[in-house]
């Protein structure tokens, strides 16, 4: 697959990419309020949403095709690339003979195989870069089978947005990040650039920065953030935008890290922790090999005496001894609960497979 650099589309190549204006096209004059206090701050290119799909009805679904016009107009006086969401053939084609540079993929379409494909048969011929949000649940193939579609149209500018992933149960954010999935990603599509939206992961404008952050320090490619002139006011996602001027605040407080560093003796210190890490590593490994020789042991035993592979009371005890003692050793509790939820499943594979062997 074909990917281009951020640089083909435009933008300068040496700063992370930066994307931002309203959740929504409300107004002319919002639009252009907005997008003159980001251009300002050297926003190289305005977002918009045009058309919205709510999770609700007779919740504000945009302003629809009469707003690509306010896009043009904000194009003609700051000279910024524009940018807004598509989710049907026909947003692809008003988009794109409007002249908005740039369309992105919303992430209830990227779950959709259908609707990518049919968004995807709309870009033939095209060359306008895409961005593919990431599903609205956890599903790594799925991200990548939209992104796969829309590279299969012939679009080689191509890049990909984190916006978190919707949960049951509400945490710290509107959208939990897993963090995991999207350095997944990376390591299966090293080419393609990752673009953060910490609007959408937050919910909420407080959180922005440190989210931000966050993606700066895992080497992501740019952020998306929300922008509006005056939030309190906005129609959809008032909560989590940001004025031109916050989002300035956001941006200068960000600290971005190399990729690399040409110290000596940094080279050499990282490279002889590694090498501990590579030792450790495969010692984590023995332990596990050890560990799961008696779970084999333990699964010959209960077929033996048609014992039931699951004992819930005995798991409950490994689980609370080690949240114990990732207190004690300075770990999160969530990152050793995981841990021992792995090996749990697979001692329980494996005690299947020789009860049934």
């Amino acid at each position: 697959m074909k990917i281009d650099s951020l640089q083909s589309w435009g933008v300068d190549p040496t700063r992370p990419l930066v994307i931002s204006g309203p959740c929504s096209a409300e107004s002319e004059e919002q639009m252009l309020e907005t997008a003159r206090g980001l251009k300002a701050l050297g926003v190289q290119i305005f977002r918009a949403g045009v058309w919205k799909p709510r999770t609700r009805p007779n919740m504000f679904e945009g302003v629809g095709s009469p707003a690509l016009k306010w896009l043009k107009k904000v194009k003609e006086e700051t000279g910024m690339l524009t940018a807004t969401e598509v989710a049907t053939a026909k947003h692809v084609y008003e988009a794109l003979k409007m002249g908005v540079d740039i369309l992105w993929i919303g992430a209830r379409t990227s779950a959709n195989p259908f609707a990518v494909q049919e968004v995807a048969d709309a870009l033939q011929g095209a060359d306008v870069p895409v961005i593919v949000k990431n599903p609205v649940n956890p599903d790594l193939e799925l991200w990548m089978g939209a992104i796969e579609r829309i590279a299969g149209a012939g679009i080689t500018k191509l890049a990909a947005i984190h916006r978190g992933f919707s949960a049951f149960e509400k945490g710290r954010y509107r959208n939990e990040p897993r963090w995991q999935v999207v350095i997944e990603l990376h390591r299966r599509m090293p080419d393609l650039p990752i673009i953060c939206d910490p609007s959408h992961i937050a919910g909420d404008s407080q959180f922005i920065y440190e989210i931000s952050q966050k993606a700066m320090d895992l080497g992501l490619n740019g952020l998306i953030i929300e922008s509006h002139n005056n939030p309190a006011e906005a129609w959809s996602d008032a909560k989590q935008q940001l004025t031109p001027a916050q989002v300035g605040e956001v941006l200068n407080k960000l600290i971005i890290r190399q990729i690399e560093s040409d110290n000596v003796e940094f080279k050499q210190s990282l490279d002889e922790l590694r090498q501990k890490i590579d030792v450790l590593d495969n010692d984590v490994l023995n332990l596990f090999q050890q560990r799961m020789e008696v779970v084999k042991e333990i699964g010959k035993n209960k077929k033996e005496n048609n014992i039931q592979i699951l004992q819930s009371g005995r798991w409950a005890q490994i689980v609370e001894k080690a949240k114990k003692e990732a207190a004690v050793r300075g770990f999160s509790q969530e990152f050793v609960e995981n841990i021992f939820k792995a090996i749990h499943q697979e001692s329980i594979n494996i005690q299947n497979r020789i009860l049934n062997s």
